[in-house]
């Protein structure tokens, strides 16, 4: 990939603006690492910096919401917790790959944190933030992974309690250390460790979307629900699908208030409050 580059908050804002003068209503704003932003400048900038920046400079009415990826556990900074929960048009998602729950684990991949380190992250995060949406990636099955250390990952899921969760199982990449290690975990474990992840994703992934239940929330809608052309779909602040009945031609691209009257692990239904 070579050096990370930073582009000026200055270009940033503008490709936003023009983005806003095209009608879009949100942005995604995309990096390997958002925290090592603005640390190659002169003077030295921080991705909440940047937030800040483009929150007070797109105009009210055009652009309403700004999302980002994707964060990691070793860089995060508070600072962008603060901003999350400050700026209006910043929505409540933190995206934070964990990969594993064991601490040896952990070092053999070389994350650079700790089951600890990355639980006093999600502490801030729901005092601060209580509303927000917290998502994760997960790995079964790195080499050396035993039935404790897989444990110590079913572990951290309960205490975080994710709103969504990537699941994967470890796969040999050609020209990595892992790779030619003698400690490989077998096919059939990483696919049953998988299996359980997955499982429990489901559980967590519904008692958060019921925490909607009963709520009204604001959706930005983005399409028809191809299964039902009655209804539309669109999205939370914290990127939970909701369908509701209604003309895509009369919400598209509108943000509506919408009550939630049906909860999915993934997905919420609908009625126009």
């Amino acid at each position: 990939r070579g050096v990370e580059q930073s582009r000026s908050m200055e270009s940033i804002l503008k490709e936003c603006l023009d983005l806003a003068e095209a009608g879009y209503k949100e942005i995604t704003l995309l990096g390997q690492n958002i925290d090592a932003y603005g640390r190659d400048m002169t003077p030295k900038r921080n991705f909440a910096d940047l937030l800040h920046y483009l929150n007070d400079g797109i105009p009210d009415g055009t652009v309403e919401r700004i999302r980002y990826v994707t964060s990691h556990p070793r860089y995060f900074s508070d600072r962008v917790i603060d901003a999350v929960a400050s700026l209006d048009k910043v929505c409540e998602l933190f995206h934070l790959p964990f990969q594993a729950g064991d601490d040896a684990v952990l070092k053999g991949m070389r994350r650079g944190y700790t089951y600890d380190s990355y639980m006093k992250i999600i502490k801030k995060i729901k005092e601060r933030s209580p509303d927000a949406a917290i998502c994760g990636d997960v790995i079964v099955g790195f080499p050396g992974e035993t039935d404790e250390a897989f444990q110590r990952t079913l572990d951290l899921m309960n205490e975080v309690k994710f709103d969504n969760l990537n699941t994967f199982a470890y796969s040999k990449r050609p020209n990595t250390e892992a790779a030619l290690w003698s400690n490989q975990v077998p096919e059939d474990v990483k696919a049953e460790r998988l299996q359980k992840v997955q499982r429990l994703a489901i559980k967590h992934g519904l008692e958060r979307s019921e925490r909607y239940l009963g709520r009204v929330v604001e959706v930005l809608v983005e399409d028809r629900n191809p299964k039902n052309i009655q209804q539309v779909v669109g999205r939370t602040r914290q990127n939970r699908q909701v369908f509701f009945d209604g003309d895509i031609d009369e919400y598209m691209s509108k943000l509506v208030n919408v009550r939630i009257i049906e909860a999915r692990p993934w997905s919420l239904t609908g009625e126009l409050a």
